[in-house]
């Protein structure tokens, strides 16, 4: 760092004073401009100016003397502030940065193929309030051409997450045929989590299975949001109620398995609490709320009303979502 020009600063502030030429402003911010290039800082310059104002008039007040040592103190904080300040938000980037490549490397671990499924329609849509999704959906189809469907929430964001799920999708995949009914999945994923994963960590989960050709959907969960199913025959909705602990609490934990048989015109919703949750100013929104705007999409294709429901309380919430989305529809 070189030294300030002490005798060519005191020459312009002299000019200045003198004659208020407004050229002797452009040089100062000149002045300024190279300060910054030297990394100068902001108490340095205050000194000079000190400087240059004692030798220019050694009979100054005593009160402007000591406002400027005043204002010198002043600058010496600010400026320490100001570099801890720079320092703070160069690792703000650095970790904003590493988020980037963590998010991109999430969307390439866990991605899942929707599949098409014969006298099927499914839609799914998965968003995340932040760069890491914290939600995590996979479709599985097995040699017999059954359609494995899971859904879960880890309680505990960021890259841990991601890994989590990575670990739970690749097992999901390594699962023989013979293991693929939803209690025994969960209880093979429990263990898994529970060896694996930190005590911090918890993950909620359902998984069906679902026969195409019967249309029977068995399924699990574990502490998951409960979804819901809607019977064409009845016009209505029942709220699909499941017992099992979340993943990794017990190792030796076992869940429950249930069956729907679905009809043509009937529909599986499955959602995380991204969904139910969703908040219009200080409040949750009702069961029935959520239900009559699934009801006012759901005679569209799968994909299309997926996306308008989020869009919907995507605009509730004024475009800024507190948790991660995620909502999958299965239509027979």
């Amino acid at each position: 760092m070189e030294p300030l020009d002490v005798k060519n600063y005191r020459s312009l502030l002299k000019k200045y004073i003198d004659s208020e030429d407004e050229t002797s402003l452009y040089q100062a911010d000149q002045f300024s401009k190279l300060s910054i290039q030297q990394n100068i800082s902001p108490e340095e310059i205050i000194n000079v100016h000190i400087q240059a104002l004692q030798e220019l008039y050694p009979n100054l007040p005593k009160e402007i003397d000591l406002s400027m040592n005043f204002l010198l103190e002043t600058m010496i904080s600010y400026g320490l502030a100001y570099q801890e300040f720079q320092s703070l938000r160069e690792k703000q980037g650095e970790i904003e940065s590493e988020l980037s490549v963590a998010a991109n490397m999430q969307d390439t671990l866990l991605s899942t193929t929707k599949p098409e499924i014969s006298g099927f329609d499914i839609g799914a849509i998965s968003v995340p309030a932040h760069q890491m999704n914290g939600d995590y959906h996979h479709f599985v189809i097995d040699s017999s051409k059954n359609l494995g469907i899971a859904i879960a929430d880890v309680i505990g964001k960021g890259v841990p997450a991601a890994l989590a799920m990575s670990m739970i999708k690749y097992s999901l995949d390594s699962f023989p045929d013979s293991l693929r009914t939803p209690d025994v999945i969960l209880e093979n994923l429990n263990r898994v989590v529970e060896r694996n994963v930190d005590t911090s960590m918890f993950i909620t989960m359902f998984y069906g299975l679902l026969n195409p050709e019967s249309g029977l959907l068995q399924f699990s969960s574990a502490g998951h949001e409960p979804g819901f199913y809607y019977c064409a025959k009845s016009d209505e909705f029942h709220e699909i109620k499941t017992k099992g602990i979340v993943l990794g609490v017990s190792e030796s934990a076992t869940y429950e398995q249930f069956d729907i048989q679905m009809e043509v015109g009937d529909m599986v919703v499955l959602l995380t609490d991204g969904v139910t949750e969703c908040r219009v100013g200080d409040r949750f929104i009702e069961p029935d709320e959520m239900l009559d705007v699934i009801r006012k999409y759901m005679h569209l294709p799968a994909q299309e009303a997926v996306d308008l429901v989020y869009r919907h309380f995507e605009r509730l919430q004024d475009f800024h979502l507190r948790d991660d989305f995620t909502l999958i529809f299965l239509k027979k």
